[in-house]
């Protein structure tokens, strides 16, 4: 059963005094310190693969087994520790979820636990976390929470579950497990070219070449841990992050070319098999992610899709004004009252 295509718009999102504008948003996310209060989080290596594990940090309920647990995703060269992590965690805690903040492949300290890359086409090992909740925690309700690329990666997963096996090839199971309710992300990326272009845009030259640092960073990490896997001439010349891709995670990931991975890693060709209650936060101010006109119309065919487009709000900041308990991050309390309903 569908629900609305857009929420109430009194949840729109009013940017903060002093932090206007998409460029403004996007850098108050990494600039603006936050405090949380979590308590001490259970970790848990999961493999996900043939000897390669990922790291989960689980905060549970005093019963596990019967509140909505939430899988929450973070992005390109994020981690478990992610501020917009951290602050959905301690929100969901507080409306009595469970809460595992999952770290993609080499996130988190964990580079030294297998010999590969991880990229935005690994549904496959959120799908395989969640098999470990449900038979060894025996969790009684999933939903899954993505920014950014694990936005897509969220989506990616949702569309494939929904969608018949031999539609999706590589799909990681036939099926949706019944314990799946739903799925909300913020400003998934779930259009990997267009987002790419637009993240080589001069204006965005910052945000780019901060992505590039960090992955170059990370290359070298694993060529000094894996020397005979990794090649670091790889990334000589490399100028964008779709120069990245195309010679380093088309490489080494089982991918044609830059394009090839795109094409097929982007969440945009399953999001019509989406069949759970969806939400997809997006602000129209957004540097760089890209939604385009396709895919837009994919998400408005589909009822089970609640898509808001905010006028502002940048790339996964929505830092709002405080009001009274609300700490202004907006996004943040958008999907913990969204998934209130699993």
């Amino acid at each position: 059963m569908g629900i609305p295509q857009s929420l109430d718009p009194t949840i729109d999102f009013e940017p903060r005094r002093w932090f206007r504008g998409g460029h403004v948003q996007t850098v108050a996310a990494f600039l603006v310190r936050r405090r949380f209060n979590l308590p001490l989080a259970e970790e848990r290596l999961i493999e996900v693969a043939p000897g390669i594990k990922v790291l989960c940090h689980c905060h549970w309920q005093p019963d596990r087994t019967k509140p909505l647990t939430i899988i929450i995703v973070h992005g390109l060269e994020g981690s478990s520790e992610s501020q917009y992590v951290m602050g959905t965690a301690e929100k969901a805690l507080a409306a009595g979820m469970n809460v595992i903040r999952y770290n993609q492949r080499n996130c988190g300290g964990t580079d030294h636990l297998a010999p590969t890359l991880y990229h935005s086409g690994l549904s496959a090992d959120i799908a395989a976390v969640a098999r470990e909740l449900i038979e060894r925690d025996r969790i009684s309700r999933l939903a899954l929470v993505g920014f950014s690329m694990g936005g897509n990666l969220a989506l990616k997963l949702a569309g494939e579950w929904g969608s018949p096996a031999n539609e999706i090839p590589g799909s990681p199971e036939s099926k949706a497990p019944s314990q799946f309710r739903a799925v909300a992300t913020c400003c998934p990326a779930i259009d990997l070219g267009a987002s790419a272009a637009a993240l080589h845009d001069p204006k965005n030259r910052l945000y780019e070449l901060y992505f590039l640092f960090n992955l170059r960073r990370r290359m070298m990490r694993k060529a000094r841990l894996f020397p005979k896997h990794f090649d670091v001439s790889r990334m000589r010349g490399m100028k964008s992050l779709r120069d990245f891709d195309h010679q380093v995670t088309a490489f080494y990931c089982g991918f044609e070319s830059a394009e090839d991975y795109y094409a097929r890693a982007s969440a945009a060709n399953v999001i019509e098999g989406i069949s759970v209650p969806a939400l997809i936060l997006h602000a129209a101010n957004d540097p760089f992610i890209r939604i385009t006109d396709e895919t837009r119309r994919k998400i408005m065919s589909n009822p089970n899709i609640s898509f808001v487009e905010t006028s502002d709000g940048g790339h996964c900041s929505f830092l709002g004004s405080r009001n009274g308990d609300l700490d202004g991050y907006w996004a943040e309390t958008q999907i913990v009252n969204f998934l209130r309903r699993f």
